[in-house]
């Protein structure tokens, strides 16, 4: 809500010395967010004043058209001659008043001006539009054309009023009554301990029989709808500067003197109001929900197809706006000529259901300044003062006759009351604020208090914020000032401490960070394009997901099944932001949907659900097993004196695999696999072993080419994810004290022949078997391929065993027994032999 120091004076007589950056302290004491203080014409030096336009010169030859005119400028020149000034608008015409700036001046962004030859004239100054004032855009894209009453050679910066200072606040959710100038007001009165003059306290005739009819069907959706009708209006009215620019101040466009006066009194009051021309009504206005399928062409001239929920306001004919948001484009205020303005009006003011408003917003991504407000909480009994105010206006501004007419329909309600102790206050903030002050306070928002210990306060129209005793005691905390509160540090109870879940969600990240990833983070929600991008078959359970009814971005309706999408997302923008060596990682939910789908039930606020609640409302959510993932790309080692480095590659996405299933105490079985994003010959599945039956958790390796391109990722990007909870599960994560023994080590090399096709991890497996007891250690140091002394489709893998008995010192026989049952039993399980 952008707030303009000087419309604020007329309603509280702030200081004349205190400046805009004193009022934003005293607001943001009392609570209110003000962002910034806008200073308008800070660095504007006249002179700036009001010209006549005497002649004009079309100049020929130039690539665009320019005017050559002359502009009586009255004394304000030192002359009394004639201005020449050379100007390219072409808005404005012999007899106009504008605004010269002449040299000397300066305009806002320090732009100097003085005498220069141009187009083959001399240009006296400048011939201004709005923009180059800082004004705004006015709706004429143009040269500002002034009214024709207005005096030649008048100080213009006053006339405009280009020097103010804008207060910009950042409006809550529950504070809809600082959404005007009224409601801001009142919060300044209050900081200052000074009186209020109340924009809406207005004499407002009573509603009678000869009223603009109007038939309510929805009480529920409408609770107050008031009409007033202003006749005999002049289709060339225009609105006055001193309107124009208010409208402009707090951020909006003038139009049109009966659309500028709705808006006005909206900012003034905040209060929505819409205008219709009374001539295009047809029959009875009325108030109910919209049938299912029906259309309106809102004032932006977008067609739209309206839900049962939304609340519309009707004629005989149909829907002609919907409430609260937009009004529809067949009941517009004209304002064109003599012959097709509008001239007679029907004003409504009225009070919608802020949760309605809200859905049908959404629905129709559709927010306007009366949507924002209704949703936020309006005052209903400023609507019959704000639509008296617009009819004020528009007899004053356009010669307007306001009927006698007065129609106000009310749905029963009384006023909200709310029974609090009167210390409950000093109980909240741990102050002893005393029942006086209390009850001051909440009499400055504007309650009515009665009682003693026991304060009944029936709280203002315009607060619909305050619903409970801790609303009540926040106003006094906050009237009484947050930085009086005394700082006190809580004394939270002892825990329990990290769940086993936690601390190996914390460890097998900080493992990866040691090992030189970068966490990165990232939103839950995918679009379903994302598995046809990653290469998923169309039957893969991956695709199934649990879609958001409410999503935060349409393009994304669903929650992740995979941490793959998001990271591989934020490795391209590290990419393309010339960040090339990367390694991501992220542990966090998934989310499966269950075979069975349930709706959830609504739980009790009054007291604690029963067990059988909680759990029939875990029954009804998706399965969230935790997963963690990496990805990389570029240089795993970077090249330098010591070394050249190398490039990330998939044995180093398989690598970050068994240094989770480390941490977790998982024995994780790698061998090689093929599914959906990964690279088919250099994929890697982990396996582990749970209740007797081998269970896939993962993969590892380089991403297919085709995903790659599709994500637009560098070339030979690699990835690994992981189900952590199922590695938590088969894990024993007990730390183990190192064996030392005194007994030397026993080791035994051996080099096996065995097809190109066999995995490592299938020999190392019977190695180890086939060993025995024995065998403390394993290592795989070498892979060899060559056709001429291996054979055709043959390779070679070398081993180092390391042997030991914890007892004895291992004799050459017992390592060498050892050693060929292990070579035995892998050449009867993979066919490998000894290599000669």
């Amino acid at each position: 809500m952008r707030v303009p120091l000087s419309w604020l004076r007329e309603y509280v007589d702030l200081p004349a010395t205190e400046t805009g950056r004193d009022v934003q302290a005293k607001l943001v004491s009392a609570g209110l967010e003000v962002e910034t203080v806008e200073h308008l014409g800070a660095d504007l030096k006249g002179p700036l004043v009001v010209g006549q336009v005497l002649t004009i010169e079309e100049l020929e030859g130039f690539k665009k058209p320019i005017r050559f005119c002359t502009v009586d400028v009255g004394q304000a020149n030192g002359t009394g001659e004639p201005q020449e000034i050379v100007c390219g608008a072409r808005n404005f015409q012999v007899g106009d008043k504008v605004v010269v700036v002449l040299p000397g001046a300066t305009l806002p962004g320090g732009f100097s001006i003085s005498a220069r030859k141009t187009y083959g004239k001399t240009s006296h100054g400048m011939i201004c539009s709005g923009d180059e004032l800082g004004m705004g855009d006015d709706g004429s894209h143009g040269i500002i054309v002034l009214p024709p009453e207005t005096e030649v050679g008048k100080d213009a910066i006053e006339l405009l009023e280009l020097v103010d200072e804008v207060l910009d606040i950042a409006v809550t959710a529950n504070r809809g009554d600082c959404l005007s100038i009224r409601g801001v007001a009142r919060e300044a009165a209050i900081a200052y301990g000074l009186p209020l003059r109340d924009p809406a306290l207005l004499d407002v005739p009573g509603p009678n029989a000869f009223g603009y009819p109007v038939q309510v069907s929805d009480p529920l959706g409408c609770d107050r709808f008031t009409a007033r009708t202003v006749t005999g209006l002049s289709p060339e009215a225009r609105s006055p500067l001193w309107l124009q620019r208010r409208l402009q101040k707090v951020g909006m466009r003038p139009i049109s003197l009966a659309v500028d006066v709705t808006n006005y009194v909206m900012m003034e009051l905040g209060q929505p109001l819409h205008a219709y021309d009374r001539t295009l009504v047809r029959g009875t206005i009325g108030v109910r929900r919209a049938e299912e399928g029906e259309q309106i062409v809102t004032l932006d001239g977008v067609e739209r197809k309206l839900h049962a929920e939304d609340l519309v306001i009707t004629d005989e004919r149909g829907p002609i706006g919907l409430a609260g948001v937009m009004g529809g484009a067949n009941t517009e205020i004209a304002d064109h000529s003599e012959t097709e303005g509008t001239t007679d009006v029907v004003i409504e003011a009225a009070h919608f259901d802020a949760v309605s408003i809200a859905r049908t917003a959404r629905r129709h991504k559709l927010s306007s300044e009366a949507s924002r407000r209704f949703e936020r909480g309006v005052d209903p009994a400023a609507a019959a003062a704000a639509a008296q105010r617009t009819v004020d206006l528009l007899v004053l501004l356009a010669g307007g006759t306001a009927e006698a007419g007065v129609t106000e329909v009310v749905a029963p309600s009384a006023p909200h009351t709310i029974s609090v102790p009167a210390d409950h206050p000093d109980k909240v903030a741990g102050v002893s604020y005393g029942r006086e002050t209390v009850v001051r306070r909440l009499q400055e928002v504007g309650c009515d208090v009665y009682g003693q210990d026991e304060l009944i306060v029936t709280v203002p129209s315009w607060r619909p914020d305050l619903q409970e005793i801790n609303d009540l005691a926040e106003e006094v905390i906050r009237l009484e000032g947050y930085e009086n509160l005394p700082s006190t540090l809580p004394r939270p109870p002892a825990g329990r401490g990290l769940t086993h879940r936690q601390r190996l969600h914390r460890r097998a990240g900080r493992a990866l960070a040691g090992a030189g990833y970068v966490e990165a983070p990232n939103y839950p929600f995918v679009s379903e394009q994302v598995f046809d991008q990653l290469g998923l078959e169309a039957d893969d359970p991956a695709r199934r997901v649990v879609r958001l009814t409410n999503p935060l971005n349409d393009e994304e309706p669903a929650l992740r099944t995979s941490l793959l999408p998001g990271l591989l997302g934020a490795l391209r923008r590290n990419d393309g932001r010339g960040s090339h060596d990367l390694a991501l990682f992220e542990t966090g939910l998934v989310f499966l949907p269950r075979s069975e789908q349930r709706v959830a039930a609504v739980l009790p606020v009054d007291r604690r659900p029963t067990d059988a609640e909680i759990a029939e409302l875990d029954a009804a959510l998706p399965e969230q097993p935790r997963h963690v993932a990496v990805v990389l790309a570029g240089a795993r080692e970077q090249a330098g004196w010591w070394g050249k480095g190398r490039p990330a590659d998939w044995a180093d996405a398989v690598e970050a695999g068994r240094l989770v299933a480390r941490e977790a105490g998982a024995e994780l079985v790698v061998r090689g696999g093929q599914y959906g994003p990964w690279h088919p010959g250099r994929c890697a599945e982990f396996v582990v072993v749970v209740d007797g039956a081998e269970t896939v958790v993962g993969h590892a390796g380089e991403l297919h080419p085709r995903v790659v391109k599709a994500f637009g990722l560098p070339a030979r990007t690699s990835a690994m994810e992981l189900d952590l909870d199922v590695l938590e599960a088969v894990g024993d994560d007990t730390p183990q004290a190192p064996a030392i023994s005194t007994f030397p080590v026993a080791t035994q090399d051996v080099a096996l022949v065995v097809d190109k096709f066999v995995p490592h991890a299938e020999v190392e497996t019977a190695l180890r078997e086939g060993a025995g007891e024995l065998l403390e250690g394993i290592r795989l140091f070498d892979v060899y391929e060559n056709e001429e002394q291996l054979g055709d489709g043959k390779k070679s893998l070398a081993y180092a065993l390391r042997f030991r008995a914890g007892d004895r010192t291992l004799t050459v026989d017992e390592a060498s027994a050892a050693r060929d049952a292990a070579v035995a039993l892998a050449g009867e399980r993979t066919g490998a032999v000894l290599r000669g």
